[in-house]
């Protein structure tokens, strides 16, 4: 497991505030009880923060905005469009809405538009096989042909675990076709680590984002302040993006 992976696990809100609640406990038992209720304390606000709604909008809308999600012919041409692999709140419209399979928009879709829209001739695919023997660029590919891409228009790096590896394999595949301008594509939230990234390699990316999915929802029973299971679990990806940027500083890629 890398550092990222483990500070990641180590720190989405669920898995920390049950660790912290299960050293409260032990401390409990070893009769420092007041260690025992601080310790359980921050759990369980840890807990309830990512609970709200309100963190989230907060937390990772903050991420989503800072790089605005434009339509296609609102970008410049490139040479090529990148999508890096990998899905957020299972590529969900809403971040606050059940999942529906007929509004899910994946990062692929995007690059599919872009290149119907003429801003690229070329879509470079990037991501390795993360759990079976299929590769994300594959997986990727396939759902690009789906979508009337030619084939010779799609190319595959399939060797990339991390969004490190994307930009680092990837760059090296733009070097070889002397390409130097790209659109790149990733979800909303993950954009600023992506760009950071990529532009730390030398590439001359045009960030264009899939749509945001950290807005609120057209609900009028919709609260702010009201705890939910739905944006505790899928606060995990606001985590991740945290301590990705802050491991990738320390590391010195970005």
């Amino acid at each position: 497991m890398t550092l990222s992976s483990f500070l990641t696990n180590l720190v989405i809100p669920l898995n920390l505030s049950i660790t912290l609640l299960v050293i409260g406990v032990v401390l409990f038992m070893l009769r420092q009880r007041k260690t025992a209720f601080f310790f359980a304390v921050i759990g369980l606000c840890w807990a309830l923060f990512w609970s709200l709604p309100a963190s989230s909008l907060w937390a990772g809308g903050r991420l989503e905005q800072l790089y605005p999600h434009s339509m296609p012919m609102k970008l410049p041409s490139a040479q090529a469009i990148v999508v890096l692999g990998g899905s957020t709140a299972n590529n969900r419209l809403n971040w606050f809405e059940p999942y529906d399979s007929g509004t899910a928009t994946a990062r692929v879709d995007t690059a599919a538009v872009l290149y119907k829209a003429h801003r690229a001739p070329l879509i470079i695919v990037s991501g390795a096989a993360l759990e079976g023997n299929i590769s994300e660029a594959q997986i990727m590919a396939n759902a690009l042909a789906q979508q009337n891409i030619p084939q010779q228009a799609i190319v595959m790096e399939s060797d990339s675990f991390t969004t490190y590896e994307n930009a680092v394999n990837t760059s090296k595949e733009l070097k070889r076709r002397n390409i130097d301008r790209v659109l790149l594509v990733t979800s909303a939230l993950h954009m600023p680590r992506a760009m950071a990234v990529f532009k730390k390699q030398g590439v001359d990316a045009i960030a264009a984002p899939s749509a945001p999915q950290i807005v609120v929802p057209d609900d009028q029973g919709f609260s702010f302040w009201q705890p939910s299971m739905r944006a505790l679990q899928a606060s995990r990806s606001i985590v991740k993006e945290y301590v990705g940027l802050l491991v990738y500083w320390v590391r010195g890629w970005i």
